[in-house]
């Protein structure tokens, strides 16, 4: 059975998320509540722990994973450039449920791209993912805390039940938004292309950027 780090009157906020970060600087794998569903997290500067990811979800290696960060200006050392459309995208939608695609820099692991060359990132709005990642002060892999193919996790017990005796950690906050994942738009191209209709929706993203 995981860990499960769990407010109480012994376990303070703030001891959850040292805990947290604990196991994810040891190259630990961890699920926690974003604003969709429950995350699986790693470290995504650690290529064993990027690794897990895969072998916890079952996860075939040719399939991305996203990142979240903990700020806006954390995008810089992973992205070879940004698009005039993904700074309107930026500003508008983080934090928030948007995972924009771009070119990855050098420093990212070609495990997190599949051979694609471009990576998926987005800020949390979910206050606890959020903290974890600037905690972290390191990317955190983003991907959906299930085995792939299986229905997404809005409750930790759910999480339990797919890969509880594959991972180190749970942060239980309780039950996520769940309904709809993040929306995806790849901004590699011109004009940009979303390729996951999500929580945001198509028209409210073309209002934003205008094309």
């Amino acid at each position: 059975m995981p860990e499960i780090l769990k407010p109480d009157k012994n376990n303070s906020e703030e001891i959850i998320l040292a805990r947290a970060v604990e196991i994810l600087a040891g190259g630990g794998i961890i699920a926690y509540p974003t604003e969709t569903f429950y995350g699986l997290g790693a470290d995504a500067t650690n290529p064993k722990a990027i690794e897990k990811i895969f072998i916890v979800k079952g996860r075939d290696f040719k399939n991305p994973i996203s990142l979240i960060i903990g700020h806006p200006d954390d995008i810089y050392p992973l992205v070879k450039d940004i698009p005039e459309s993904a700074k309107k995208l930026m500003a508008a939608f983080w934090p928030g449920a948007l995972t924009i695609i771009f070119a990855a820099s050098d420093k990212i692991s070609p495990l997190l791209t599949a051979g694609t060359g471009k990576i998926g990132l987005r800020v949390s709005s979910h206050p606890i993912a959020l903290r974890i990642v600037q905690k972290l002060k390191s990317p955190l892999t983003a991907t959906s805390a299930n085995l792939s193919g299986a229905p997404e996790c809005a409750e930790a017990s759910e999480v339990i039940d797919q890969i509880g005796d594959k991972i180190d950690a749970i942060v239980d906050f309780g039950q996520t938004p769940g309904d709809k994942a993040s929306t995806i738009i790849d901004v590699t191209c011109t004009p940009p292309v979303i390729l996951r209709e999500g929580t945001i929706s198509k028209e409210v993203i073309v209002k934003n950027i205008g094309s």
